[in-house]
């Protein structure tokens, strides 16, 4: 993909999507790339305000592109792109890809995203995963985020390295095909197996922080199965599996509950959360254990499991003793 000339993005500019590249590809992606100059955070605010377009319509920062599409694009002042914030050699090094991947093909790469790491720049970060990807590989001709990870959950995710398998695993997304469970510690003691099935909504806050809340009548449908694996002093380790995918749904479902995510400080319980931070809870303990789906390149099976960071491996081994 070429970059808009930044001599262009004065004025309300149009673009159109030619090239497969951009096909399957988020809105929010798409553009990242294309107005090479503009700091992402202003991207996602003409996103949010509906000043952007597509096919003369409002779209959101997850809308998927097609083919022949048109986006309309408002006038957005641009810095040079040598002035762009990237990630450093320092950064890009401390980053240990080699140990972070768990699986690799030609057509995928799957990592162990760590904890406290954004998937991508925007909303006040420079730079986040995909950067730093993109940095460590910079020959790679295409590497795009396949879904997203809250900035503090751990665990597997998807980047793919054609447009090929990118609209493919989209489509799966869609369809219900790739089976995620999650590992996450909460308050309070489980007595067993439980579902939550409570329509979520999205909502901001005059600080511009983005929360999800619980709304019969205008959130999304959402429901999460949890099963109980193991109990603690007054903690209970539970296996989320997501069967729609909302924003922070996990973590909302659980507290909805009366079982807050251990270390979470948006729904979590804070005063707890203190009292186990200083015995070194120092992380939000949620993480994306497991992938599973059949290949929509190769038609293999794919099972794909991360491993616990030191933080969680010690809190847990504290807890046992």
């Amino acid at each position: 993909m070429q970059a808009v000339d930044q001599t262009q993005v004065n004025k309300v500019t149009f673009i159109s999507v030619t090239d497969m590249s951009g096909a399957g590809q988020r809105i929010d992606n798409y553009l990242f790339n294309k107005l090479k100059g503009v700091p992402k955070s202003k991207i996602y605010s003409i996103l949010r305000r509906g000043e952007v377009r597509v096919n003369k319509g409002r779209i959101k920062p997850s809308y998927k592109l097609q083919i022949d599409d048109l986006i309309r694009v408002p006038p957005i002042t641009v810095n040079p792109v040598d002035h762009q914030v990237a990630p450093s050699t320092a950064q890009v090094a401390h980053f240990n890809l080699d140990q972070a991947i768990l699986f690799e093909d030609q057509h995928l790469i799957i990592l162990n995203k760590p904890a406290g790491l954004a998937v991508h720049g925007g909303s006040g970060l420079s730079f986040g995963l995909i950067e730093l990807l993109r940095a460590q590989r910079s020959t790679a001709p295409f590497l795009e985020l396949v879904h997203r990870l809250d900035r503090d959950t751990s665990g597997c995710i998807m980047i793919a390295k054609s447009p090929t398998m990118l609209r493919g695993l989209h489509a799966l997304l869609r369809d219900g095909g790739i089976k995620k469970h999650y590992h996450t510690l909460v308050k309070g003691y489980v007595a067993g197996d439980f579902n939550v099935n409570l329509p979520l909504k999205k909502f901001t806050l005059q600080s511009g922080e983005r929360m999800v809340r619980v709304n019969a009548e205008e959130g999304q449908p959402s429901i999460t199965n949890f099963v109980l694996l193991e109990r603690y002093r007054g903690m209970s380790l539970l296996q989320a599996e997501p069967v729609t995918g909302r924003t922070h749904q996990i973590r909302v479902h659980a507290a909805q509950r009366g079982l807050p995510v251990i270390g979470d400080d948006k729904y979590g319980n804070k005063e707890f959360n203190q009292a186990q931070r200083k015995l070194g809870f120092k992380r939000m303990f949620l993480h994306a254990r497991q992938l599973q789906f059949v290949c929509p390149i190769s038609g293999q099976d794919v099972v794909v499991q991360a491993g616990y960071d030191q933080v969680w491996t010690a809190s847990f081994k504290s807890l046992s003793t």
